[in-house]
């Protein structure tokens, strides 16, 4: 279903994201809640399609989503995710996927790692169209799948009008940023990556014509620390303006860290930054 959707651009992307935003406004006026029927079948229909049937583990001691119940800004709402593996559980982390029910198109993100990456936490922004259950599913090295879910109050940020003119997101557009912070506990340290680009989800207006500006967004990330992968992103409409995503590693020794970037018109953008970009630990704001 990920996959079709990520195919769908132009005229026909948006009148079909249209139809979908109409349905997701009539959940959100219902009052839908995590606990309902309605949300349940849902998700239920949701799983079925993204993971082809496979079992869903309860992930409450291993897998956690944390988001704001309400959130500020429906376009720009923080979502963590968090894998905590005892520390004799030789499993690993392989991927995470972010799914947000009642999104046009609920798949978010998808994260894969490579074996020695060694990232356990991962963070970035999403848009939120209507009340809804958000959920991270991480598939381990066991080919187990462990759920977590939350709720967010929220509604309107995948049609919210970006927040930098055309001429200003065109000047900008595929410019990064990169930064290393202080270690974290044992090995790990964290990093942190944006991309300037407007990540039209194909819902918005043009504020002037008011004519839908068509969906163009960054639909790949990878993540290199020296030669070694460390992750990839496959995204849709429901990530951010400016995508940022802040992460836990291991270092391996490497100098560089390396990102490529691909929109859905096409377009790559690649930077390399040496491993000791950095800066303090303790500052958590945004890029």
């Amino acid at each position: 279903m990920f996959g079709h959707a990520l195919k769908c651009f132009g005229s026909q992307w948006t009148w079909l994201c249209v139809a979908a935003l109409g349905l997701a406004l009539l959940s959100a006026s219902s009052g839908l809640s995590s606990a309902t029927p309605e949300a349940e079948d849902t998700w239920a229909s949701l799983a079925n399609d993204i993971f082809g049937g496979r079992p869903l583990d309860d992930g409450t001691r291993l897998v956690s989503i944390h988001m704001p119940a309400r959130a500020e800004d429906a376009a720009i709402v923080p979502v963590t995710m968090r894998v905590t593996l005892p520390p004799d559980d030789l499993r690993r982390l392989k991927a995470l996927t972010l799914v947000i029910d009642n999104n046009p198109v609920p798949v978010a993100a998808t994260f894969t790692f490579s074996d020695s990456a060694g990232v356990s936490v991962i963070s970035t922004r999403v848009r939120i169209n209507s009340y809804t259950n958000v959920h991270v599913v991480a598939e381990l090295s066991d080919s187990k799948l462990y759920l977590a879910q939350t709720y967010v109050k929220a509604s309107g940020g995948c049609s919210a009008p970006a927040a930098k003119n055309v001429d200003e997101a065109i000047a900008t557009l595929g410019q990064m940023r990169f930064r290393v912070f202080g270690k974290l506990s044992g090995a790990q340290r964290e990093a942190q990556v944006m991309i300037r680009h407007p990540n039209n989800s194909g819902l918005q207006r043009d504020q002037v014509s008011l004519l839908y500006i068509p969906a163009n967004f960054v639909h790949e990330l990878h993540v290199w620390q020296g030669h070694a992968l460390l992750f990839s992103m496959k995204s849709g409409i429901s990530i951010s303006e400016d995508p940022n995503v802040r992460f836990t590693y291991v270092p391996n020794g490497a100098t560089t860290f390396k990102v490529e970037a691909r929109d859905t018109e096409g377009k790559v953008f690649v930077s390399k930054w040496p491993a000791t970009t950095s800066e303090p630990s303790n500052d958590s704001s945004d890029l």
